[in-house]
């Protein structure tokens, strides 16, 4: 279970006191500040880097992010369902 990435020269974690937020940190893990912040996806369970874009397991299904975590998309509702029960850790998928 992956709750923090390395991306562009960023650390992205799931904050571990609110986990609708996204957070970065410029600083190795010196100070955070707020990506994103909102219910409507769900509470975020685990994070991968997957080349260009960020995937995440949340309680409501698989979401991707072309932005570092700024917005987010809704994955294939079927591959969706599959990983809402599976966690995953360090593994690269190809759509």
């Amino acid at each position: 279970m992956s709750q923090m990435i390395t991306k562009d020269n960023e650390l992205i974690r799931i904050n571990p006191s609110n986990t609708n937020k996204i957070e970065y940190s410029t600083t190795s893990g010196r100070s955070w500040h707020v990506r994103y912040s909102g219910s409507s996806y769900g509470n975020f369970q685990d994070l991968t880097d997957n080349g260009k874009e960020i995937l995440a397991t949340t309680s409501k299904g698989l979401y991707c992010s072309t932005t570092n975590g700024r917005s987010w998309h809704k994955r294939n509702k079927l591959f969706s369902k599959l990983l809402q029960t599976t966690h995953f850790d360090s593994v690269s998928f190809y759509f």
